[in-house]
């Protein structure tokens, strides 16, 4: 995130976030640790981030995080209602996980994605200084939509971990059984879910795309690789037969030049 392609009195915030977002989503996803302890760990890491807003003084857990962080919110006012927002969504990914379920449809997968990805976007645009409001819906767009990829790019993965992000009336409609989702091939019917799915993601990732017009400087730029990363995966994801229950695509050197010269025509 804290490229050469962002400006040098950027990087420290940015880097900040990034290391905030990091460590956060490490507690929720990694390692061994029960569930409690994990809620436990994300309860007093929103602990910390409270005494980093307030610019009182403490002694965090994770200093190494909490330093640098309140700093970039001191100099940078950054907005840390976002910064909560995501221990929102990792704290509920914990607790889904824990428990086995999903998403009911499309607007409280949307909700999820509103507090897990979109969040950076506009902690973003406020250090550029871009804070109109259709700015902040194209970014909003743009980072659910990037959401939205990851998951369809890692169903094989997240299955067999308990994580459902299917929406489940729409499991329903095409006659997806989640349960055999676990045993079975690529089915017609899931094959039609994900052709709906990327179809879904691709609109929303078009729909924020102007904004690469509106961000200053490089940080355009790496914003429209970013864009055509994600469009990217969904093509590899068609090529696929939908088939990423079985299947991870991913991003290799040789798509470079065709993402570049789309970078360069939007």
């Amino acid at each position: 995130m804290a490229s050469w392609l962002c400006p040098a009195r950027l990087r420290p915030p940015i880097a900040a976030i990034y290391g905030f977002a990091r460590t956060a989503d490490d507690i929720a996803d990694e390692g061994n640790a029960s569930a409690a302890q994990r809620l436990a760990d994300l309860s007093a890491f929103r602990a910390d981030l409270a005494d980093a807003a307030a610019g009182t003084a403490h002694s965090p857990k994770w200093p190494q995080v909490f330093g640098p962080l309140q700093a970039a919110i001191q100099q940078w006012a950054l907005p840390t209602p976002l910064l909560a927002d995501l221990l929102s969504a990792f704290t509920q990914d914990v607790v889904k996980t824990r428990d086995q379920a999903g998403y009911a449809d499309r607007a409280a997968l949307l909700d999820y994605c509103q507090r897990s990805a979109a969040p950076v976007g506009r902690l973003l645009l406020h250090l550029y200084g871009v804070q109109d409001k259709e700015a902040l819906h194209q970014s909003d767009a743009i980072c659910n939509a990037l959401q939205l990829i990851n998951f369809w790019q890692d169903l094989g993965l997240d299955l067999p971990r308990g994580r459902y992000y299917l929406p489940q009336d729409r499991c329903q409609h095409f006659g997806v059984d989640a349960t055999a989702l676990h045993h079975n091939p690529q089915s017609p019917a899931l094959t039609r879910l994900m052709l709906e799915n990327v179809a879904w993601a691709r609109d929303l990732m078009h729909s924020g795309a102007p904004l690469v017009h509106r961000v200053p400087g490089r940080a355009g730029w790496e914003l429209r690789l970013v864009v055509q990363g994600g469009l990217r995966i969904l093509d590899k994801i068609e090529s696929l037969g939908y088939a990423t229950r079985h299947q991870r695509p991913k991003i290799n050197q040789w798509d470079a030049p065709l993402m570049l010269w789309r970078a360069l025509w939007m």
